[in-house]
């Protein structure tokens, strides 16, 4: 893609404007998330049909009806946030101790722990919470307990500058833009207590591909442990917690305790954790590899997976890109040849007594694999999992 000229200033000066600090809860975030405009389309939409572009409120549109659009756009937004608000009324989460809500952390993984509350109870609560801050819910199994974001641009990166404030109010503040977009996978996991959720963070980050700076492309960043941390003890306050009970959550997490390596030996990776612990941790990982959990069956130790396919991939398959940088498991094995498309895999997490637990992948008929995809995904998440 070409970057327009104000973005392209921006590029070199976005990252370093408004960068966060390290303190809990003391993140500059302010998210906008926008599907990009599909190619070719220069269709204006009716006036009664203005619903659908509550996701594209913050793309300037390349038509001259642009006012006109915004407006529309305007009202429907407001329509929206009280249609949010409607679903949540009767059903918000009130949170008054800090005890009915705890935050825990194992290695580089941040979770909530929510007593008595169900994960229908909090469903409607989440929803909101991603949608107040700028996110736009791209997918949602209510059944699975997962739910996932669009691509999101924390525009607190953007220089506050008069340059800004003029595009902004000639409403042209959508040409700037930062080279960075992240996007969450929230997953929610019935317990004895109460309700485990879970944030995990993706990112991706725009760079030069040629001297000439006129041609860029995506690519992976790393997890942020830190935004995860940050945007959970959001919700916390959201949940009914106040911001100082909040803080303390999040610094009780900071100090990790010194823990052995998790080994892996002949296709298997030991785990130094009990198989409820474990269960919990290895779901996590897998989103943050990139492999989709489509099922899990808890009493058998079985998550359902397959590799993330994105909405880029289609765009660009043929040239690298955001989603190439991920797609470790195009294995070059015959077997993984033979299985195109988006093949479907098992991880199992097996009990082995003595606070140990065990992880294996298997193919989709239950075969342990040991190719090459199958040390990769074991070499991935014995990392995620320090």
């Amino acid at each position: 893609m070409k970057r327009s000229a104000p973005a392209a200033i921006l590029l070199a000066t976005g990252i370093l404007a408004g960068c966060s600090t390290s303190n809990p809860l003391e993140k500059k975030l302010d998210y906008k998330s926008a599907e990009p405009p599909k190619a070719g389309n220069t269709l204006e939409v009716p006036p009664d049909l203005t619903a659908p572009q509550i996701q594209n409120k913050y793309v300037i549109p390349a038509t001259g009806s642009a006012s006109a659009l915004a407006s529309s756009n305007a009202v429907a937004a407001t329509q929206q946030a009280a249609a949010v608000q409607a679903a949540v009324t009767g059903n918000t989460v009130a949170v008054n101790s800090i005890d009915n809500i705890t935050m825990e952390r194992a290695g580089t993984q941040r979770w909530l722990e929510v007593k008595g509350k169900s994960p229908a109870e909090l469903w409607p609560v989440l929803k909101a919470f991603w949608q107040e801050n700028g996110f736009v819910i791209k997918t949602e199994e209510p059944d699975l307990g997962i739910m996932e974001t669009d691509w999101a641009e924390n525009r607190a990166k953007l220089p506050s500058d008069g340059i800004r404030k003029l595009m902004e109010t000639v409403g042209l503040g959508g040409a700037m833009s930062t080279p960075e977009r992240d996007k969450f996978r929230i997953r929610l996991e019935k317990t004895a207590n109460g309700t485990e959720i879970y944030f995990s963070h993706r990112g991706m980050y725009e760079t030069f591909i040629n001297e000439g700076k006129s041609d860029t492309m995506w690519q992976p960043r790393p997890v942020d442990p830190n935004l995860e941390a940050e945007l959970l003890g959001r919700f916390m306050i959201r949940m009914g917690i106040n911001e100082e009970k909040a803080k303390e959550a999040i610094k009780k997490t900071q100090v990790v305790a010194d823990k052995p390596k998790d080994s892996i030996v002949d296709g298997k990776l030991n785990i130094n954790d009990g198989f409820d612990r474990a269960w919990r941790r290895v779901g996590l990982a897998l989103d943050r590899i990139g492999l989709v959990v489509n099922d899990r069956d808890r009493s058998q130790g079985i998550y359902f997976v397959k590799p993330a396919k994105g909405e880029l991939d289609k765009e660009e398959s043929s040239s690298g890109g955001f989603w190439s940088g991920l797609t470790f498991w195009k294995s070059k094995d015959a077997d993984q040849k033979a299985n195109s498309g988006a093949p479907e895999y098992r991880v199992v997490v097996k009990e082995e007594g003595n606070g140990t637990s065990s992880l294996v992948v298997q193919n989709k008929q239950g075969q342990v694999l040991s190719d090459s995809f199958a040390k990769s995904v074991l070499s991935k998440l014995q990392t995620e999992l320090q």
